[in-house]
């Protein structure tokens, strides 16, 4: 395939790239420093809020993979959300994979980011992505999938198995590795199409 990560150089981009390229696939590296990224065949500079650049992205790759946090400019989470809304707009015609946040998976009937103990100085960036994934839920005709961490993500090799779920933690921890070999595994054989899925280790 022909996959395109947005967010190449990040904690998640920069796996997926090195997994797809082990895999065989041709990766196009987006960053917004235009770096070269070891086994990608092509570079391009562009920020998510580029929408002219993104969709015709999207459109020219059999799947993109959007892994960019809010937290990319250092403020306000808005333009993410923002961008989003304008690449949901345009209709592009081709996979979008989007990595989004724990937060908004469901503990005891309600999302993570709003139980008792969740930390309110790191609630902007879940509730940000719980809005991202309702806009991609009311699209209509695009190919989407959003991917959730399990509460817990860090830095790691990957684990010999996962453990996936739909709308509630599979586990409370999974690997950046790890969550790369799922986010591949998806893109190869699609099981979650207009749909969101969790991921964590056994």
């Amino acid at each position: 395939m022909n996959i395109t990560v947005v967010g190449a150089t990040g904690m998640v981009g920069s796996k997926v790239v090195a997994e797809a390229v082990k895999r065989g696939h041709q990766v196009t590296a987006v960053t917004r420093s235009g770096k070269e990224v070891e086994g990608a065949v092509k570079s391009v500079t562009a920020d998510l809020t580029d929408t002219d650049t993104i969709v015709g992205l999207i459109n020219s790759s059999d799947a993109t993979v959007i892994a960019v946090p809010t937290d990319r400019t250092g403020g306000s989470p808005q333009p993410v959300i923002d961008a989003h809304k304008a690449i949901i707009a345009a209709a592009p015609t081709k996979r979008i994979f989007v990595v989004g946040g724990a937060g908004s998976l469901i503990v005891g009937g309600i999302q993570l980011k709003d139980t008792p103990d969740f930390p309110p100085e790191f609630k902007a960036e879940p509730t940000a992505f719980a809005q991202v994934l309702d806009d991609y839920r009311a699209s209509k005709g695009l190919d989407w999938t959003m991917i959730s961490p399990a509460p817990t993500i860090a830095p790691g090799d990957a684990a010999e198995s996962y453990q996936v779920a739909d709308d509630s933690p599979a586990g409370e921890y999974v690997s950046n590795g790890t969550f790369a070999v799922a986010i591949l595994d998806e893109l190869e054989k699609p099981a979650h199409r207009e749909a969101r899925f969790t991921v964590a280790e056994r």
